[in-house]
């Protein structure tokens, strides 16, 4: 990230539970076809690292290198694959736009929920192509906020994603790129680009007590509440509401709630 953005959650423990949560086979399910073991990948923005190390056990012995914006989650990271002993896997501190590895050094480059953050994604893209091994992998999965749909009806629920959008876009990000990531990957200059999307699904209720508790705990606790008070795009009384919509959601045996991402694969063209 630039010095100009920032992240909207921060790095409060409620932002990191639901992070750490996350593996291949709930966020990024779409690239397991092209995961070949022995290939090197680069995964951008991974936070706690638990997708990075779902990854590195799947492309073994290939390197993996996790890079991370945040000093402090990159050491969190680092002690997880210390727990896990796996030799072929590191974390690193780093940028987006400007990464510290040479041309071509990687046979694929992941980001899971990054590119809704940036304020210059085809830039972004276009330092991941470099990195990339000519007819190397981009993997990338985002969400598209405005498809998330929920059931019963919540105007706590309805308030936090005004107000989430509104914040986001206040920091510099693209709450909805994951409908935009083919035009950004065809900017970037990939070809052989394919398109899926697919859903996160919270409904029973240890997914509602996860999901719910933890954004119950967010909107109040974590930066979001402060750079959504500094957007405008709401006040404390507000952002209590929307903590009780999202507990009563929680607590609602027929509550229901589905979160739509978009997801690319696209290549680093051979004679690039």
């Amino acid at each position: 990230m630039s010095a100009s953005e920032r992240y909207l959650h921060g790095h409060h423990e409620s932002v990191l539970r639901s992070h750490s949560w996350r593996t291949v086979e709930n966020s990024a399910a779409y690239l397991v076809p092209y995961l070949t073991p022995g290939a090197d990948l680069l995964d951008v923005g991974s936070g706690p690292g638990t997708i990075t190390l779902d990854l590195a056990r799947r492309l073994r012995p290939g390197r993996v290198v996790g890079v991370d914006a945040s000093p402090d989650v990159v050491a969190q990271a680092t002690a997880l694959a210390a727990d896990a002993e796996a030799a072929n896997v590191s974390f690193e501190v780093g940028d987006a736009y400007g990464l510290d590895f040479p041309d071509a050094s990687f046979d694929i480059v992941h980001a899971h929920q990054v590119l809704q953050h940036l304020a210059r994604p085809v830039h972004a893209l276009r330092e991941w192509r470099r990195v990339l091994k000519p007819g190397g992998i981009l993997a990338v999965r985002d969400v598209v906020y405005r498809a998330t749909v929920w059931a019963p009806a919540n105007p706590g629920l309805d308030s936090w994603l005004d107000a989430y959008l509104a914040s986001a876009r206040s920091t510099g990000g693209e709450p909805d790129a994951g409908a935009s990531l083919k035009a950004w990957a065809r900017e970037a200059g990939f070809e052989g680009i394919e398109c899926t999307a697919s859903v996160w699904c919270f409904a029973s209720d240890v997914e509602r007590e996860w999901w719910g508790g933890s954004w119950a705990d967010r909107v109040l606790k974590s930066s979001f509440a402060v750079q959504t008070i500094e957007a405008g795009a709401a006040d404390l009384a507000d952002l209590e509401g929307m903590a009780a919509g999202w507990a009563s959601w929680r607590d609602d045996p027929d509550g229901w709630l589905a979160m739509t991402h978009g997801e690319v694969i696209a290549r680093r063209p051979l004679d690039d």
